[in-house]
């Protein structure tokens, strides 16, 4: 038992903590609300557990052939997470932003697969409860962290939308948009020169 508390623990730990994810999940749940980030939640959940799961049935050993590869990720989630945090920089100050503004299912798998944080909390994880060739204690590592995945990447949702009753005018969310926008191109230029 004390094994399952240690795996949700980490999983906890590691999916409720800042990160380009959880910034883009906090604009978009102060922007567009809950029900409208659900998508890009599902998405990085789902895009998060994969790249658990294809590490824990062996790509680690891909990365230690292969230790370029770690830097060829690193380059591209920066560049996708420059991109995102230019299209929260500038999105429109407006209190109903549309669609095209949205992060989507897609955008949010799409983050987590190049994003060195997951990347490394998916090492580690799966070096720390995970035996190689076990296939019963990977399902029951990702299954954990699935659902614990899921609840604390959507907390940050529930933040942005809480925090919306304190944003009421229209340059005040353009000002918050900027600042989130800046944070997360602080944390990809940050990767970039690591």
């Amino acid at each position: 038992m004390s094994i399952i508390i240690a795996m949700c623990t980490y999983a906890l730990t590691m999916s409720i903590s800042p990160g380009p994810v959880n910034i883009i999940t906090m604009t978009s749940g102060l922007n567009h609300g809950i029900c409208r980030t659900f998508p890009f939640v599902a998405g990085a959940t789902i895009g998060f557990t994969s790249l658990l799961f294809c590490i824990g049935l062996g790509a680690s050993e891909l990365i230690e052939l292969f230790p370029s590869f770690m830097q060829v990720i690193g380059y591209i989630g920066a560049a996708f997470m420059l991109y995102m945090a230019y299209k929260i920089a500038f999105s429109k100050g407006t209190i109903a932003l549309g669609e095209e503004s949205q992060p989507s299912f897609y955008q949010g798998f799409l983050l987590n697969i190049l994003n060195p944080k997951a990347w490394i909390a998916s090492i580690s994880g799966v070096a720390a409860f995970t035996t190689k060739g076990d296939v019963s204690s990977l399902a029951l590592f990702c299954g954990l962290y699935f659902f614990i995945c899921f609840i604390g990447v959507g907390s940050w949702a529930v933040v942005g939308q809480k925090a919306k009753t304190l944003i009421q005018t229209e340059s005040s969310l353009r000002i918050f948009n900027m600042l989130m926008g800046l944070g997360l191109a602080s944390v990809a230029l940050y990767l970039l020169f690591i």
